[in-house]
């Protein structure tokens, strides 16, 4: 991630032409039912689908949708989706006829879950993609098929409350050994040392997300290559067996909410504002959720501690928007990625998210301070890796459930990762990759 303030430009005629431009597309005709206000047509209604999990991302903001509403006359209708059903639904609508006009997700997944090049249009021409200042996290296949306002790419660890470490006069733990002390101490306290909230399946992939693409950086570095060519297999790695069983152990040591797998991650944010929990392995975007319950609220993040000094995980940049090709609205679905991307809407985005703006005219604000520790601490030192997400060429569910039956008492550590080496295996496959 690149933290970047990036200069002010004058914009005034794009912001004039934008807001002529809404205007127009607005009006519409009577072949699409689209009006600025006319009473003798009716009214557009976009349906944006989204993880219910994402119901604090700033593209749904009741007072975005209004605003955009009494410009256009076009109304967003959200379809709030079970987290660990996002992907079977999208994937569902996509191939009927109840596909959504757009939907919020994440494109290193959306490559492979969704079928990014079949399903969604390209935004290459539309009018805010030439003020991007970093179109790759945008972009796949040299084509920009996502929208964000920001360049911000999410970073995974140990989300912790400052607070009750300050209290408890613990630190920052850089070993397995120390996390584990930690965990002591805070379970002495009457506290949840580690909320796990796997009943969504994606969740239980962060800990190993993080802790594999540490080791394979700093001890082989040609692995993901190799992996991609079927020259090594997953479970060629011994250390990957130790960190899904230092997981595990985490849990059967009694430093978890008992219900790991009735759990899921729309408890979180109430779970750390009651102080319920004391840390959880997730990305910063659960930092952000909770500030904005309760702005007083001091919460970090460090890394996995899986091998001594690790490094925070870097995660693709997620909660991007797309329009598919069976929109039955495209126009007035392009006129919401419009509105949200001028000038003015943008830049109150930007500011109240903490965000890094991804436009060459949208000023980035002061960082928050959990932001500003993550530059400080992990980017400046260059302490960050990006997680395996990063070099997954294929769809990751089935891992997700390797490792929910992990923690059912299905599977063992290494049953998980052969049975991840046949899956992944088939699915390269069938992607048509060379050497499998």
């Amino acid at each position: 991630m690149k933290i970047l303030k990036q200069k002010k430009v004058a914009t005034v005629v794009l912001a004039s032409l934008l807001t002529i431009s809404l205007t127009a597309c607005g009006a519409g005709d009577s072949s699409t039912g689209s009006s600025t206000g006319g009473d003798n047509k009716s009214k557009v209604t976009l349906e944006l689908a989204i993880s219910k999990s994402s119901q604090d991302s700033a593209f749904i903001q009741q007072d975005i949708l209004d605003e955009f509403e009494k410009q256009t006359n076009v109304k967003v209708n959200l379809q709030l989706i079970p987290a660990e059903q996002t992907t079977t639904v999208l994937q569902t609508k996509l191939a009927v006829d109840e596909t959504p006009d757009i939907i919020q997700y994440n494109l290193a997944s959306a490559v492979t879950d969704l079928n990014l090049e079949r399903n969604f249009e390209i935004l290459d021409d539309e009018p805010w993609a030439s003020r991007i200042v970093n179109k790759d996290v945008l972009s796949a296949g040299g084509h920009i098929y996502s929208f964000h306002v920001s360049q911000d790419t999410g970073m995974q660890g140990v989300v912790y409350n400052k607070q009750i470490f300050e209290e408890l006069g613990l630190t920052i733990p850089t070993n397995y050994e120390q996390f584990l002390a930690v965990c002591e101490k805070i379970k002495a306290s009457g506290i949840t040392p580690v909320f796990m909230p796997y009943k969504d399946a994606w969740a239980a992939n962060i800990w190993p997300a993080a802790a594999f693409a540490d080791f394979v950086a700093k001890n082989e570095p040609t692995f993901f290559d190799d992996l991609n060519s079927n020259k090594k297999k997953w479970s060629d790695v011994p250390e990957f067996k130790t960190f899904l069983e230092q997981q595990y152990e985490v849990y059967t040591k009694g430093y978890t909410n008992t219900d790991v797998l009735s759990d899921s991650y729309d408890m979180a944010v109430g779970k750390f504002l009651n102080k319920e929990v004391a840390m959880m392995f997730m990305g910063d975007w659960l930092i952000e959720g909770v500030a904005e319950q309760d702005p007083s609220m001091e919460l970090g993040v460090f890394p996995i501690p899986s091998t001594e000094d690790a490094s925070l995980g870097a995660s693709p940049l997620g909660g991007q928007l797309f329009i598919p090709k069976k929109s039955k609205h495209l126009e007035e679905a392009k006129q919401f990625l419009d509105f949200i991307a001028s000038k003015d809407v943008a830049q109150r985005i930007v500011d109240s998210k903490g965000y890094v703006s991804n436009f060459n005219d949208v000023t980035t604000p002061e960082l928050p301070a959990y932001k500003q520790d993550i530059v400080d601490n992990y980017i400046t030192p260059k302490k960050t890796v990006l997680t395996t997400d990063a070099f997954m060429l294929v769809d990751r569910s089935e891992l997700y459930r390797l490792l929910q039956d992990q923690f059912a008492g299905g599977l063992t550590p290494e049953e998980v990762l052969k049975s991840w080496d046949e899956k992944f295996s088939q699915l390269m496959q069938d992607k048509g990759v060379a050497g499998f």
